[in-house]
């Protein structure tokens, strides 16, 4: 057997390990305890208040625009 093959079978067997590893914990976390935790929280306010950080849509037109920005300066100055 080559050094380039047993390298590669012993990548495969670690990717698999972790892989497996990684399936362990998320099928631990399904039996989760049933806590019964009753959450009151308050979502009357205005739009400006402190909640306007987890508006999912300012995460969404955060992105968007980091998105614009990175495509703006990978593509460059333009015609060369």
């Amino acid at each position: 057997m080559t050094r380039s093959n047993l390298l590669t079978k012993i990548q495969i067997f670690a990717l698999a390990v972790a892989a497996n590893f990684a399936t362990i914990l998320v099928k631990a976390q399904d039996k989760a305890a049933d806590l019964n935790v009753d959450v009151d929280m308050n979502k009357g306010g205005d739009a400006m208040s402190g909640d306007w950080m987890s508006n999912p849509l300012v995460w969404v037109i955060g992105a968007l625009v980091l998105i614009v920005i990175i495509a703006l300066v990978a593509r460059g100055g333009g015609n060369k």
